[in-house]
């Protein structure tokens, strides 16, 4: 169940970032962050009303940090994902955000079999393949369009994938029957950081043009994630939940292939296969 939990966590991700990717691309990042950020608090406390639960202060402590990280990682993902491709943003992002929970478990005591090291080990280089390019540079000397977004995209992509690597690292330590408000709070102080962080690079978070508004379709698919994501920790190893979730720029990826017509390369199409891979080793170990 942790692992269909993961995976699933995986595919809710990925459909919510290439949401918030094309709109971001049309508006602006951080205005898209903060609807995005809005609607997924709105969402999770609505569920929490029904979910019981008893959260201890050490457990909103621990949302609080997953807060801070989880608007840190969606704000960097969507400035990087207006400025670059989808398919070198997201999974840059996806490498960070497997390897903090997989240390985070691993000083926990989590012990895992060979064949899950395996898979794991499997799934950080075909995370990275697939945000490889082919494109080589013009005779010209002009700087080719697809390293110029790689080389403006990257930073952020490696600032998102440490947020959301933290805030998968700090939701494992909030255990079952906790129930769903520190997840609500996660979702609630996302907001403010995106807002704070925007106001400290100079840029506007306030969405004006209508068309930001579409970024409210994200959060019902950013706060499914997550909260998949909590209940796979929770029932199961952090270790594994963290990797598996990470898997999400897969889905950015083909959809950006089969929406915005960019093309799968051949080492994009060997991580894919590796990332694959993973999933059945980690499932069979």
């Amino acid at each position: 169940m942790s692992v269909l939990l993961a995976l699933f966590s995986a595919l809710a991700y990925g459909l919510s970032d290439f949401v918030g990717g094309l709109v971001s691309r049309r508006t602006a990042a951080w205005p898209v962050a903060v609807v995005a950020q809005l609607s997924s608090t709105l969402c999770t406390a609505l569920i929490a009303l029904f979910v019981a639960g008893s959260p201890t202060g050490q457990d909103f402590l621990w949302a609080l940090l997953a807060g801070v990280a989880s608007g840190t990682g969606t704000g960097f993902l969507y400035r990087g994902l207006a400025a670059g491709r989808m398919s070198v943003v997201a999974p840059v992002s996806g490498v960070g955000a497997a390897l903090v929970p997989v240390l985070a478990g691993t000083l926990g005591g989590e012990r895992l079999s060979l064949v899950v090291w395996i898979g794991i080990a499997a799934a950080l280089p075909g995370i990275w393949l697939v945000s490889s390019t082919a494109e080589e540079l013009p005779e010209s000397g002009d700087v080719h369009p697809a390293r110029a977004s790689l080389a403006e995209g990257l930073l952020d992509g490696v600032l998102a994938g440490l947020g959301f690597g933290v805030l998968f690292a700090a939701l494992g330590q909030i255990p079952d029957g906790a129930g769903l408000w520190p997840l609500t709070l996660t979702q609630a102080v996302s907001v403010p950081t995106v807002v704070v962080l925007a106001t400290l690079l100079g840029a506007s978070w306030v969405p004006r043009p209508r068309a930001t508004w579409w970024a409210a379709v994200a959060g019902p698919l950013g706060a499914t994630a997550t909260g998949a994501f909590l209940l796979a920790s929770q029932s199961g190893y952090l270790t594994i939940a963290g990797v598996l979730s990470s898997l999400y720029p897969a889905t950015t990826v083909l959809l950006a292939a089969l929406v915005l017509k960019e093309h799968i390369h051949r080492a994009q199409g060997v991580g894919l296969g590796l990332c694959a891979l993973a999933v059945g080793l980690v499932a069979g170990g």
